[in-house]
């Protein structure tokens, strides 16, 4: 059996990062602070790399839902529910080169008791057009909030309308807290 070896496991997870083309990935806890640090270090990359104007867009704006999707709505959390200003929220996010296209995973934590609402939500945003998308993005636009909601229930569907292809998404039971799920949402800009 071969021992715990820092130089060693970090060069491997450097050498998996690189060849699966990742440009910026974060694991740990999400709060308003983090995010606009992680929004300045993504915005940075993107200028290093040249990304054009319309994919440097959605590639942020999603970035940005994910990452707030996190804070607002991950199950593992430092802080209580009621501290909705400093919320500490446990997820990850990833970003990575796929080709001629950018590739968000994202995930974290959930409630089992949503699991169903979610994927209700989730899986119309599938089948549609973007001309469906953007309809039903301004009907909800003009909409009051859904109940439980921390935004106006935009951001799955800012995450489908910018998205080039389908989002893919599962949900993985927790074994060790059956409570929670753990929820991926992948989305090709």
């Amino acid at each position: 059996m071969t021992g715990f070896s820092i130089e060693r496991d970090y060069s491997a997870f450097l050498a998996s990062a690189r060849s699966h083309n990742v440009i910026f990935y974060y694991v740990g806890y999400f709060s308003q602070n983090i995010i606009a640090a992680m929004s300045e270090a993504v915005r940075l990359q993107m200028a290093e790399t040249r990304v054009d104007g319309s994919t440097r867009r959605k590639l942020f704006s999603s970035f940005i839902e994910m990452a707030q999707n996190i804070v607002h709505y991950s199950a593992e959390a430092l802080t209580p529910s009621s501290d909705e200003d400093r919320q500490l929220r446990h997820g990850s996010v990833c970003i990575s080169v796929v080709g001629p296209h950018y590739r968000l995973m994202c995930s974290n934590p959930v409630a089992t008791a949503a699991v169903e609402s979610l994927r209700e939500k989730l899986e119309p945003l599938r089948s549609m057009t973007c001309e469906e998308i953007k309809q039903a993005y301004k009907r909800t636009l003009r909409a009051e909030a859904p109940e439980g909601s921390k935004g106006a229930g935009l951001g799955l569907l800012t995450l489908a309308r910018d998205a080039s292809a389908p989002l893919e998404f599962q949900f993985q039971p927790i074994e060790a807290n059956p409570a929670s799920t753990l929820f991926c949402i992948t989305a090709t800009i």
